[in-house]
């Protein structure tokens, strides 16, 4: 049994219980994970004397909270991160583990795609779901990154790029 840490106690006292926690713990119930990882298990690399691989069911939750999220590889590492209910889901307890970064990640999502198991994965885990009369619709967590862009609609040549565009609220301007 884990030791809890203090935040994690805090944490189990709060009052409310949100509508992210509710799901996650439904789909913990309803998705048998362990018939999940079977599927994966003869594919995921073998601890060795290198760096040893992640658990494969965290990584198989992580992938599963990417979907239904909608979270790119490095919003997923930062939503591990900032977000307790998640970490809890993928069974991540920052004391004592390793949070799994981006490449990790990609890697993962790289492996269930190179052996087709992604369908495998999403066609049983559909199946469970209907079996319990429940549907799941991609949800999001605002995955926003900024770029830095040119404030001038004008390249070097002082002509206007045809590919720049300028919006004012609500509209598009099209110079």
């Amino acid at each position: 049994m884990r030791t809890l840490s203090f935040a994690s106690l805090v944490y189990e006292q709060k009052k409310k219980k949100t509508r992210r926690e509710q799901f996650l713990e439904e789909m913990d119930e309803v998705i048998p994970w362990e018939a999940m990882v079977k599927i994966i298990r003869p594919y995921y690399p073998k601890a060795g004397n290198g760096r040893q691989p992640m658990r494969l069911e965290m990584m198989l939750r992580i992938y599963f909270l990417q979907q239904w999220y909608g979270l790119s590889d490095p919003a997923m590492e930062d939503a591990l991160y900032d977000i307790e209910a998640i970490r809890r889901f993928a069974g991540i307890d920052l004391q004592t583990d390793a949070v799994p970064d981006e490449t990790t990640i990609l890697h993962f999502q790289h492996l269930l795609e190179k052996y087709k198991l992604t369908e495998k994965l999403f066609e049983q885990s559909r199946r469970y779901l209907i079996d319990k009369g429940l549907m799941v619709r991609e949800g999001t967590i605002v995955d926003a990154t900024i770029l830095n862009a040119p404030s001038a609609t004008k390249n070097k040549g002082n002509a206007r790029d045809k590919e720049m565009k300028q919006t004012k609220k609500g509209e598009l301007i099209v110079p």
